[in-house]
């Protein structure tokens, strides 16, 4: 099994909803806030290969959207996702599998494209789409604080396309297997039944952390995006992972932050702190 990180760009997003009821003083340290309290976070994704499959992790925020949704977000960067995939030697008709840790619109806008003609269609041609029936469900009838995010053009037209499959996640469970090579932590404090993949890596484990760890300003377990449905059972989840992290050394992929690609772990008496940290898969 070989793993590829795949940069796609950087966004802006509030610094105040990013770290909940955490002071500006603080969480400022570690994710400097522009005159707008705007802080920047990577859209960094991961590409598996695994024999015969290639399995990408999350796909960004996508090019489809109209300028005035873009605004909101200011991107930046030169990186992108065919460039990245191509530098890693692959195009998007090689993906064989795209697997979304949840549907929110920087996770999940660029599995879909609109073409000339205006149609969506998947952005992978001959991949297989990956969620959940319980997350599916959550995002396609939607509450009042999340609808803004879950938006019908990233994933209506998967499930259009005859190209979605669902993995089992049951209510209760926190970690499954799939058939894509690698398990999956079940995570329901940001939103129903967020997946992250436990990927063999290094001797270890490497987990895709998704939106339970955004970056290595979150480490501390009251460190809780606003943006959390459920900020209570977060902290519980971010408690029994990134203890267990800690204790047996594995790799946390970081999708948002815009510095580290990865990090690991160590116990302490405050709880889980930062060991190491890089900016690159080796």
């Amino acid at each position: 099994m070989k793993l590829h990180s795949i940069p796609t760009g950087y966004f802006k997003l509030d610094g105040g909803a990013m770290f909940g009821v955490v002071p500006k003083s603080l969480w400022q340290r570690t994710n400097p806030a522009d005159e707008n309290n705007l802080c920047t976070w990577a859209m960094r994704l991961l590409l598996v290969e695994n024999g015969d499959r290639l399995t990408l992790i999350d796909t960004g925020i996508g090019q489809k959207q109209d300028e005035k949704f873009y605004a909101h977000y200011f991107l930046h960067g030169t990186d992108t996702l065919d460039k990245s995939l191509a530098s890693a030697g692959f195009h998007r008709s090689d993906i064989t599998d795209v697997f979304l840790t949840h549907l929110h619109f920087d996770h999940v806008g660029g599995a879909v494209e609109r073409r000339s003609d205006g149609l969506l269609v998947p952005a992978f041609p001959n991949a297989h789409f990956w969620s959940n029936e319980r997350h599916w469900h959550w995002a396609t009838e939607p509450n009042l604080r999340e609808k803004a995010s879950f938006l019908k053009e990233n994933i209506l037209p998967l499930q259009e396309s005859g190209q979605l499959r669902f993995v089992a996640a049951p209510a209760g469970e926190t970690r499954i297997q799939t058939e894509l090579g690698f398990d999956v932590l079940l995570a329901n404090g940001h939103t129903e039944a967020q997946m992250l993949p436990l990927i063999p890596y290094g001797g270890s484990q490497l987990l895709y952390t998704a939106d339970l760890l955004p970056s290595i300003g979150h480490i501390p377990l009251p460190y809780v995006m606003g943006y959390d449905t459920r900020p209570l059972l977060t902290l519980e989840e971010k408690s029994r992972i990134l203890q267990q992290a800690a204790t047996e050394q594995w790799t946390l992929f970081l999708e948002h932050d815009a510095v580290n690609t990865w990090c690991r772990l160590m116990q302490t008496e405050k709880g889980p702190r930062l060991a190491e940290q890089g900016d690159s898969l080796t």
